[in-house]
């Protein structure tokens, strides 16, 4: 490990010292705050996964009716009546500190849908009907998932960065200060030992 530039003195030993004792605190408080991030992004992705995969089962089964209803309803009227809205949904936006990173907080309002459906009965099929209704109820639940997906993202992102801070210091940082340590001693030791001889020998000579 290669040893900073600094000129061997009893000073820069103190100062080095001290940045040691820094570095090797900030070093246990960054790997604690690691610890800790990953044990609740742990439970994040899989609360993550849970919603993903209750979401995807009711996704393929609403899909999978519209294409019952797209096989049995005349295509101008389909596209016309799915691209009505047929739910109004009311998301207050907000942010929650997780181990000081702000990630997305929604608050829903249960989705509040006109009485009937947002086009002529007569035009619609029975099946049509029941693939907007299944798809205004899986609407909340998807804005849920795209926020907790995105809390995931930015815990994994502020991990990573964390875990090359811990990298930098436990293998750059803290060995290059104690070599440069090691150093500073061992010349301070060797000018020690250089000045007891000079004095022996002006005792000697005396």
């Amino acid at each position: 490990m290669a040893r900073l530039n600094v000129n061997p003195t009893r000073m820069e030993l103190k100062k080095l010292k001290a940045r040691l004792s820094t570095a090797e605190r900030g070093h246990k408080l960054l790997k604690d705050k690691s610890d800790e991030m990953v044990r609740r992004f742990s439970a994040i992705i899989k609360e993550n996964k849970r919603m993903r995969d209750e979401v995807e089962k009711e996704l393929s089964k609403t899909l999978k009716q519209f294409s019952v209803a797209r096989s049995v309803t005349p295509s101008y009227s389909a596209e016309a009546a799915f691209a009505m809205p047929s739910t109004a949904l009311k998301v207050e936006c907000a942010t929650e500190s997780v181990m000081g990173v702000d990630v997305p907080k929604i608050k829903l309002e249960s989705g509040k849908r006109a009485e009937g459906l947002p086009y002529a009965y007569s035009e619609i099929t029975s099946e049509a009907d029941f693939s907007v209704i299944q798809a205004a109820a899986l609407l909340p639940k998807m804005v849920e998932l795209a926020a907790t997906e995105k809390a995931v993202r930015m815990l994994a992102e502020e991990i990573e960065r964390n875990k090359r801070r811990v990298n930098a210091l436990e293998y750059v940082m803290i060995p290059q200060l104690q070599e440069t340590i090691k150093y500073i001693k061992s010349k301070l030791d060797e000018n020690e030992r250089a000045a007891v001889v000079r004095l022996m020998k002006v005792k000697s000579k005396a």
